[in-house]
């Protein structure tokens, strides 16, 4: 749960502050995407979805996030390499859509990139 916690204050951070994936800073007036909050599934990048309504269905395997610093200056809001647990989303197919949590109801909505 601390880690679902920790990528997703990563990712509201790197959010507000308009950084690109690899790291720095983004002077256009476009903000370009973070790396926190990405997950990777059977070879498919999935990017959070944001607050959308969806039931979480059965457990698929395992989701992997990579190792993500947006602040380089900012050691510790750096979110490590890791795991969680993959769950299909009813009525979504898995080449779309999953969700991502240490449970079924701390699960978030991830769609593919």
């Amino acid at each position: 749960m601390k880690t679902a916690l920790r990528i997703l204050t990563v990712a509201l951070l790197a959010t507000v502050a308009g950084c690109t994936p690899g790291g720095e800073a983004d002077s256009s007036d476009e903000a370009a995407p973070s790396c926190a909050g990405v997950v990777t599934y059977e070879n498919r990048t999935y990017l959070p979805a944001g607050e959308v309504g969806f039931t979480v269905g059965e457990r698929l395997g395992t989701a992997e996030t990579a190792e993500c610093n947006d602040t380089p200056g900012e050691p510790e809001v750096a979110v490590p390499a890791g795991t969680t647990a993959a769950y299909a989303v009813e009525g979504r197919n898995p080449a779309e859509a999953i969700a991502v949590g240490d449970s079924p109801a701390a699960a978030r909505l991830m769609e593919v990139d």
